[in-house]
């Protein structure tokens, strides 16, 4: 295992396919104990190719067992990205007695001398995703005019008794509504003169989430991915949006007409929640796929290109007066945790004699200090490489320096610098950073701003220092942990 590792950049935390191609999350479910984790699958190749749509299962968030297949092409074309609910009512008439799975999916269909067709299908599952009947009905939603009419999230709206989708349309997203999963009404479009437009609208979500935890406090969120465009450095990414929804039309607050994104480093991207969480968990989750369409196609792994971010746990939260859209690592990695370093009020040449001792490669830092302090972590570092993580007091911004982080040469934007701005909390500065073999995910000041980036450092840069400007720094805490699956499981 870990001279695969070494060669092939495989994370050990991070869920990746056993062989080819990955790209976004799908049909995110769950169901009977287990959490379904489909995602776009080229199962050809390590390059994007014809999409079906792999499958994978995990009860805790961090082990996933990878399993057949779920949908393959057919006569309607590839299977794009779509979403996966519970009919817990039967409304589509596929079940007897007992809920079932339903995938909606979009069916891409190229045609000679024409743009491709995108139409939305159904697939259902009377055994816990094992095995999937394509409707016989399908497509059950298609559009004349829209040449991108894709990546269908379904939800079922309490208030008016029916099924929402929300569906990305170009440079908007509409939003239908149905009885049954079968048969949809437009309701509403939304997106002109609001938001990014600097490449097309994908992978869309909606969903309501309590402001700080307040019940009677409720906004909606919608999530947009945008897909990379040459002339934005950025690549591909995701916005926000947050306002009111009646089940029809989504009607965004004051703070959506500023673009808001939901991570500022490169990699996190289509990420969409987990449907029929339980209402006893209470958690909104959502995954992402690691990785942008600047350079997907040409990362540096072997037998396999793509990853998922982490599960995270989103909530809205005020902050210096602003409600946000927070992200923190889902509380299951803590299951996976083995103590490496646990320091209480160290200062800094504490903590640096304390690190230039460890050699890790899959970890977690959670580090807390007093504001107005500039610092920085060197991280995956060696001889040649190190990637810098840390923050700037001046520009009160996080930031992540992967421009000697390893190898890079396979797209001129890669080794670059990512930064996010930074808004104290309760006085204190904070940072959480999950490291891997090709990644790190930061989370500063307890989720208010993530940075998501791809690394690929040679195997043997295991390395850790921590460098400040004022000698007089002190963290109030620091712990670092090794992180691995096979601890979760034990």
């Amino acid at each position: 295992m870990s001279t695969i590792l070494k060669q092939d950049y495989r994370n050990e935390y991070h869920f990746s396919p056993k062989e080819k191609w990955m790209n976004d999350p799908n049909g995110m479910v769950f169901f009977n104990g287990e959490y379904h984790l489909f995602y776009q699958h080229h199962p050809h190749g390590t390059k994007w190719g014809p999409m079906h749509w792999g499958h994978a299962v995990s009860r805790d968030l961090i082990s996933w067992e990878e399993l057949p297949i779920a949908l393959l092409p057919d006569e309607n074309g590839t299977i794009f990205s779509g979403s996966a609910v519970v009919d817990w009512n039967n409304t589509t008439g596929f079940f007897e007695g007992e809920p079932g799975l339903v995938a909606i999916f979009t069916h891409h269909l190229e045609v000679k001398n024409h743009d491709a067709i995108q139409t939305q299908s159904l697939a259902y599952s009377k055994d816990n995703g094992r095995t999937w009947t394509k409707y016989e009905g399908n497509p059950v939603l298609k559009h004349e005019s829209f040449v991108d009419f894709r990546d269908p999230k379904v939800f079922w709206h309490e208030q008016t008794k029916e099924w929402v989708m929300i569906i990305a349309c170009g440079q908007t997203v509409c939003l239908y509504r149905s009885p049954n999963l079968k048969d949809w009404t437009l309701g509403s479009e939304f997106g002109a003169g609001i938001g990014s437009h600097d490449g097309v609208w994908e992978c869309p979500d909606l969903f309501p989430l309590a402001v700080d935890g307040e019940s009677g406090q409720e906004k909606w969120v919608m999530l947009v991915s945008i897909g990379a465009d040459p002339a934005f450095i950025e690549g591909s990414r995701t916005q926000y949006f947050t306002g009111d929804f009646d089940g029809t039309t989504f009607v965004p607050d004051e703070a959506s007409h500023t673009v808001r994104w939901i991570d500022y480093g490169r990699d996190n991207y289509a990420g969409v929640s987990w449907s029929d969480v339980p209402e006893e968990d209470g958690r909104r989750l959502i995954i992402g796929w690691m990785s942008n369409w600047m350079y997907a196609n040409q990362t540096p792994t072997n037998n396999y290109r793509g990853a998922m971010t982490i599960a995270r746990e989103l909530t809205l939260e005020t902050r210096a007066g602003e409600v946000i859209l927070i992200q923190r690592p889902a509380r299951e990695l803590e299951q996976a945790r083995t103590p490496v370093l646990s320091l209480q009020d160290a200062s800094i040449q504490q903590v640096s004699e304390q690190l230039n001792a460890l050699q890790l490669v899959n970890y977690e830092i959670d580090a807390e200090w007093a504001q107005d302090q500039s610092f920085h972590f060197a991280l995956r570092s060696g001889a040649n490489h190190e990637t810098v993580v840390g923050v700037d007091s001046i520009r009160s911004e996080v930031y992540v320096d992967r421009s000697r982080s390893g190898i890079g040469n396979f797209h001129e934007l890669f080794l670059s610098r990512h930064t996010a701005e930074l808004k104290e909390v309760n006085g204190n500065q904070s940072l959480r950073i999950f490291v891997d073999h090709s990644s790190v995910e930061v989370f500063a000041n307890d989720g208010q701003a993530v940075i998501t980036d791809l690394i690929y450092p040679d195997a043997d840069c295991q390395g850790i220092s921590a460098h400040a400007e004022n000698t007089d720094l002190v963290f109030s805490s620091l712990h670092i942990y090794e992180i691995s699956p096979t601890k979760a499981k034990g």
